[in-house]
């Protein structure tokens, strides 16, 4: 089996498929809920991979293959199989990014002009060889560097003029398609651009547990569905950025973690904890007002961030304890999931022997974010349309290329993506990108709080569930109030339990408890 297959029992027989949904239709399934799988949700905002939402349901992990013996049939499994492992379910890597990362540190390229070259080269033969279709193709375009670059070296080899999609919205600081206008006008892209009302995004939600056939909580699951619906009225082929961040530093938590760490560390631990809770304290409205007077306003996550970064000084006692906290909506606090530890499922910060903390940080996002938030968003939204997606920088040749590109040459100043960005301004103006990055983020915690709150509510009334038995309702109460009040902005982790409690409402067969 490839990566990307569901694979376990239902009943006694096994099955596997690209969807949850087509093993949901096999007489023997049995629909059981992983208790494990929901703190994972909590916690990260998707279920990360071995583990689906189903007990004795599994993910093939990217990279792996799965071989069964006929033993495999009467021995249905409750957990995966470790990679390796003797056994009736055997599961092996075929490749591995973590080989690709410590080859990369043992063989650097140590000329910053050579790198340039050796990445442009790599990177623009992937892109002419996706470009390769039957049908009509096209790219996806937010005016952020990495979907900028794609489109860029796309334009610049291609024969044929390049066609490009984005969207736009009416919420002030959540419209980048201004940006990508600019840069498609620089380039000369048949550029293709469509503004939605709120009331377009918020009916993208109740199809959201068909399309994910999980539940999935990343809310820029809605502006993807509807760029993807949007491309696909002309082009059945799109190009995206995905995968820039993680290969070349483009978190802003790769290059500031560590250097966050580097200061707070130095100062005592309870000194550190007093002073953090009580900053912790501010409400969100102050802290945005803060940054707009020094000129950071234009972030609409800012405060959040602030907030969390705060939560996480206050105990972190390693940088291994600080950067899985970053990660976590519900680190150092308790798991509002009912009657499951995730202690086996912690975050691989496992790169390479004294690697770096960026490109500790960068692996991780890599072998977990990457496939279980980023590209999973991507291939189910686009997939739902009819869309197939291509994903110049996941190519295994330009991935191990980056590998040997030094941090340094990744990561200048304030800024992740350098040598990406030193491709771009080649053939793009380097004002068009002087701004912060924004992500393809919605408004979702104001929606959760006005228009969408009567829905929000009826997801998370308390006695719907106590009676259900998944989420303890006092935790998320406590949660939701602080989100409403303004006390701190719980957007991710409420959007994770109404997700699911979404999910859980349109299964059409009754969930059984899992033990």
């Amino acid at each position: 089996m490839w990566s990307g297959t569901d694979y376990g029992w239902a009943g006694r027989d096994f099955v596997f498929a690209s969807e949850l949904k087509a093993l949901r239709l096999h007489p023997q399934f049995e629909a059981e809920i992983e208790r494990r799988a929901l703190r994972l949700l909590a916690a990260r905002t998707y279920i990360h991979a071995p583990l689906s939402i189903y007990r004795r349901i599994f993910k093939l992990l990217p990279g792996c293959m799965v071989t069964l013996s006929a033993a495999a049939l009467t021995q249905p499994l409750d957990r995966p199989p470790n990679e390796g492992a003797a056994g009736a379910l055997r599961l092996d890597r075929y490749w591995s990014y973590r080989q690709v990362v410590r080859e990369g540190l043992e063989t650097p390229i140590s000329d910053e002009r050579e790198a340039i070259e050796q990445l442009e080269t790599v990177l623009a033969a992937t892109i002419k060889e996706q470009s390769v279709a039957d049908v009509p193709i096209g790219a996806f375009l937010s005016g952020g560097v990495d979907s900028s670059t794609v489109v860029a070296l796309y334009q610049k080899y291609s024969p044929t003029t390049v066609r490009t999609y984005s969207i736009g919205f009416e919420e002030t600081g959540f419209d980048e398609a201004q940006y990508a206008r600019a840069v498609a006008d620089h380039l000369g892209t048949v550029h293709h651009e469509h503004y939605v009302s709120v009331r377009d995004a918020q009916d993208v939600i109740p199809l959201l547990p068909h399309i994910y056939d999980e539940p999935f909580a990343d809310s820029s699951q809605i502006p993807t569905y509807l760029v993807s619906r949007y491309a696909r009225t002309d082009v059945k082929v799109a190009m995206t950025g995905d995968g820039g961040d993680e290969l070349f530093a483009g978190y802003r938590r790769h290059f500031l973690a560590p250097r966050y760490w580097s200061r707070i560390s130095r100062v005592p631990g309870p000194i550190r904890s007093f002073v953090a809770g009580a900053l912790g304290k501010i409400p969100p409205s102050i802290w945005n007002g803060a940054a707009s007077l020094v000129g950071r306003g234009d972030h609409p996550f800012l405060a959040a961030r602030i907030q969390k970064g705060l939560r996480i000084a206050q105990s972190a006692r390693s940088f291994d304890d600080l950067y899985p906290s970053f990660l976590d909506e519900w680190s150092l606090e308790e798991s509002p999931a009912i009657g499951a530890a995730d202690e086996e499922f912690r975050f691989d910060l496992d790169a390479a022997p004294r690697a770096s903390p960026a490109v500790r940080m960068m692996y991780c996002d890599a072998v977990s974010y990457l496939p279980g938030d980023i590209l999973c968003k991507v291939d189910r939204a686009s997939m739902a349309v009819g869309l197939e997606t291509r994903v110049p920088f996941l190519d295994h040749r330009v991935a191990a290329v980056a590998a040997r590109i030094p941090i340094d040459f990744k990561v200048r100043g304030v800024h992740g993506k350098h040598i990406l960005r030193e491709i771009l301004y080649r053939e793009v103006p380097q004002e068009l990108f002087d701004r912060a990055k924004a992500g393809f983020a919605i408004p979702v915690g104001e929606w959760i709080k006005h228009d969408l709150r009567p829905w929000a509510e009826e997801l998370l009334d308390p006695q719907r569930m106590a009676g259900e038995g998944w989420f303890d309702p006092a935790i998320v109460q406590r949660r939701w109030k602080d989100h409403l009040e303004g006390r701190r902005d719980a957007t991710p982790a409420i959007w994770a339990i109404l997700m699911f409690q979404a999910w859980l409402r349109e299964q059409r067969r009754p969930m059984a408890l899992a033990a």
